[in-house]
């Protein structure tokens, strides 16, 4: 069966699920690039501005599973409806911070929202889709987070060079009127509708069968994600750091721009990466983005001072360090069954997020006293980590759910 041929409602599914996780994206990046104007006006140190992605990664790990939670007692799209609507509010709401801890307070509710919706949404999306496709719908779905990622890469070029940083984040409520059509247009996956009704109990993925996959699947995504935030959360600052302190020199207009290209690179890169995984499998998939992910990162960070060489190697990086979390998505919803599925998914996808929310923290301190080009060099080295764990997990390709 051709993609074209997958039944209409598991295409709206996708499409509910991909403009979710799209608004997602912008509404918490919008952060990353105000990260100067803000350190500015509220004149705080790079460990405290990483401190506060921190915060919200940790909100976003514990929104993640109790959303998962809700997806698996309440339904997906319910559960999904509830998580953009909170993010999007709470995105807003941070243009009307004039304290630290209001801007503290907006970022948690940021990162419940935000983990929620993808624990709601990627599991809609693979109890919908056949399996022969899941991989591809998986990295239709991711591929909105670059979709977000250019966004508010191009709102914040254009917004940061004539008005605050408030202005910026006040577009952040908009997502709210996706959820009104989510809402009304997509239905629960058959698969959800019609499980037994036993009493699902969450503790379930913490017993065998299941226990020995909980494990490596969280251990897997937490060094992933330590590395991809670890690299990524500093990427915007790193860009627009003098050279003489081991940045790229850049103004943060200039910075922007480039930023688009790498989200160009990462757009293709999750798309590729569904299409690859479906057809030689996750593991071996998975395992190439990560060698290349580990490769590349110090190339950019130490070599990346040109603009061709920014041409060429940000759309490298972005296709690579970006593309493989199309994996989470269908292999980690293939390791479990549909009664607790959302719940084990939120979990594992989560609990790395959770110990990832050390890195950007950890990244803005070593800044202080080393350059940027290093301390992102050194997180990179979990990329190749996550190649290893993953052959600990099954070979899901092609798995009925």
């Amino acid at each position: 069966m051709s993609i074209f041929d997958v039944d209409r409602r598991a295409w709206r599914a996708l499409f509910a699920a991909q403009a979710g996780w799209m608004l997602d994206a912008m509404d918490f990046l919008l952060f990353s690039f105000a990260v100067i104007p803000i350190r500015e006006e509220f004149r705080l140190s790079n460990g405290t501005m990483g401190a506060l992605t921190s915060v919200a990664l940790i909100a976003g790990a514990i929104g993640g599973m109790v959303f998962g939670r809700l997806a698996d007692r309440l339904g997906r799209v319910r559960a999904l409806t509830f998580s953009i609507l909170l993010y999007s509010a709470a995105t807003a709401g941070l243009a009307t911070s004039v304290t630290l801890w209001q801007l503290v307070a907006w970022r948690i509710a940021v990162g419940l929202g935000m983990g929620g919706e993808w624990s709601c949404g990627s599991v809609l999306v693979a109890e919908t889709w056949p399996a022969e496709h899941r991989g591809k719908a998986m990295g239709l779905m991711q591929a909105g987070w670059a979709i977000g990622a250019l966004i508010a890469a191009g709102a914040s070029a254009l917004i940061l060079a004539h008005h605050s940083w408030r202005m910026l984040f006040l577009i952040g409520a908009l997502p709210a009127i996706a959820a009104f059509f989510i809402r009304r247009g997509v239905e629960e996956p058959t698969v959800w509708r019609d499980r037994p009704r036993e009493a699902s109990r969450w503790s379930e993925m913490f017993a065998p069968p299941f226990l020995r996959r909980t494990v490596i699947a969280t251990l897997l995504s937490s060094s992933v994600l330590v590395a991809y935030w670890g690299v990524t959360s500093w990427l915007p600052a790193f860009l627009a750091t003098p050279i003489a302190k081991g940045g790229a020199g850049l103004t943060v207009t200039t910075s922007a721009k480039w930023l688009i290209a790498l989200q160009v690179g990462a757009f293709f890169g999750y798309i590729s990466f569904g299409w690859i995984a479906d057809r030689i499998g996750r593991r071996p998939a998975f395992t190439f983005f990560m060698i290349a992910a580990t490769l590349l990162v110090p190339l950019f960070a130490f070599y990346a001072r040109t603009p061709m060489l920014l041409l060429t190697l940000g759309p490298l990086l972005g296709f690579f360090v970006h593309g493989y979390f199309s994996l989470f998505g269908a292999m980690l919803a293939e390791l479990f069954p549909t009664r607790i599925r959302a719940g084990a998914q939120g979990f594992c996808y989560n609990g790395g997020r959770l110990a990832s929310a050390a890195a950007p923290l950890l990244i803005g301190m070593a800044s202080q006293t080393y350059s940027f080009a290093l301390v992102i060099t050194c997180a990179a080295l979990f990329f190749a980590l996550g190649g290893i764990l993953v052959w600990l997990l099954p070979e899901t390709k092609g798995a009925e759910l």
